[in-house]
C-alpha cells in the first residue's frame, strides 16, 4: 500500500481507503459477519482510512467500524465522518453550531471516540458555502477538541470551489472516476494551491465500472441503485454517476480492453484516479473481505500509459460527457 499526505492534515492515509456507505445502508442487505470482515481485510492491507457519514444505516455503519476498532491494535487509523443530511428539513441554515456539535457529539458516541479525525459537511445545499458562519461553527468545535480537521464532500465543481475561500478547510470529497472527469478540469489544481486534499468518491460509478455488470441486472429494493436510479431519494449524480444505466454497461465493456492482464476493471478504474497527483485517497465500498482485498491491491497496479489514458478520455468525451459533464 502507499500512502499520500491528505491536505492541510499530518496524516499520511492510504492511497486506498475504505468507503463504510455499502456497510451501513443502500446497497443491499450487509450482515454484520461481512461487514466487519470486509473493515478487518482491508486494515490488513494496511488501508488506514475509513470514511462513513452519520446517516449510514442511521449510525450502524459508525457502530460497526467502532467494533472493529476497538479489537486493533496496530498502527493510526484516522476515521472521517460526515454530518448535516440528518437535518430536516435539509435546508442551508440549519448548518449551525448547534446543529453540528449535536451531530458531533452522536458520531463520537457511535464511533466510541473522544475526538473526530475528520468531520465533513454532507452534501449540504450550495448556500451552505456562502454562510461564513457555518464555518465558524466548524473551527469553534475544532477548538474545543471535538474534531481534528474539517472538510466538505459536495455534489459539483462550482461548491468544490467555493468551499476554497475558507482556510479550515482541509480536504474536499468529490465524485470522481472515469465516468466523472470534470473535477480533475476545475478543481484539483486549485486544491494543489490550496494545500486542500481531494478524496474521491463513487470510483467504480456504483458499480458499473466493475465490470461485473449487465443490462439485465436487477437490484435489490433496499439498494439505492434501484429506488434513485433517476434521483427518486437524492442527487442522481450518487448512483451510477449520473450515467445511463444501459450506456455505462456499453462503456464499461469497452474499458475492460485497457486493463492489465491478471487486474480487473475495477481495480484498473481505482489506479486511474491514482494517477491525478491531487488525489489523496480513493474511498471504495466493499461489503465483503474479498472485494475489500481486491480494491486495495489496486494501490500496487503499475502507472497507466498514456495511451491507455487517451483512451479513456476519448471514450469519456465520445459517450460519457453529453450525459454528465454540464450537471455537476
Amino acid at each position: 500500500m502507499n500512502y499520500r499526505k491528505l491536505g492541510k492534515t499530518d496524516y499520511n492515509v492510504s492511497e486506498i481507503g475504505f468507503g463504510a456507505w455499502a456497510i451501513g445502508a443502500d446497497w443491499g442487505n450487509v450482515t454484520d459477519d461481512d461487514a466487519l470482515d470486509a473493515l478487518r481485510a482491508a486494515i490488513s492491507e494496511g488501508v488506514n482510512f475509513i470514511d462513513t457519514a452519520d446517516v449510514y444505516g442511521d449510525g450502524l455503519s459508525e457502530k460497526r467500524i467502532a467494533r472493529v476498532l476497538k479489537d486493533y491494535s496496530g498502527e493510526q487509523i484516522y476515521v472521517a465522518t460526515k454530518a448535516g443530511r440528518r437535518l430536516n428539513p435539509h435546508v442551508a441554515s440549519g448548518y449551525s453550531y448547534t446543529n453540528l456539535a449535536g451531530f458531533v457529539e452522536r458520531s463520537l458516541k457511535n464511533l466510541e471516540l473522544e475526538s473526530l479525525d475528520l468531520l465533513q459537511l454532507h452534501c449540504p445545499p450550495t448556500d451552505v458555502f456562502r454562510r461564513d458562519d457555518t464555518f465558524s461553527a466548524l473551527d469553534k468545535l475544532k477548538q474545543e477538541g471535538k474534531i481534528r480537521h474539517y472538510g466538505v464532500s459536495v455534489e459539483t465543481v462550482e461548491e468544490a470551489q467555493l468551499a476554497m475561500k475558507y482556510q479550515g478547510v482541509a480536504s474536499i470529497q468529490i465524485i470522481y472516476n472515469m465516468f466523472r472527469l470534470k473535477p480533475a478540469l476545475e478543481v484539483f489544481d486549485l486544491a494543489k494551491a490550496n494545500n486542500v486534499g481531494i478524496i474521491a468518491r463513487v470510483p467504480l460509478a456504483s458499480g458499473l465500472l466493475s465490470g461485473k455488470m449487465s443490462k439485465d441486472r436487477v437490484f435489490d429494493s433496499k439498494d439505492h441503485r434501484n429506488y434513485n436510479r433517476h434521483g427518486e431519494a437524492f442527487d442522481v449524480g450518487e448512483t451510477f454517476s449520473g450515467v445511463d444505466f444501459d450506456t455505462g454497461v456499453e462503456v464499461a465493456n469497452k474499458l475492460k480492453n485497457l486493463v492489465p492482464e491478471g487486474k480487473t476493471l475495477a481495480q484498473f478504474a481505482l489506479k486511474w484516479i491514482l494517477m491525478h497527483p491531487a488525489v489523496s485517497t480513493v474511498i471504495p465500498g466493499a461489503k465483503n473481505a474479498e472485494q475489500a482485498l481486491a480494491n486495495a491491491k489496486a494501490s500496487e497496479l503499475e502507472p497507466i500509459p498514456p495511451s491507455a489514458m487517451q483512451e479513456v478520455r476519448m471514450l469519456y468525451d465520445q459517450h460519457i460527457s453529453p450525459l454528465v459533464h454540464d450537471k455537476w
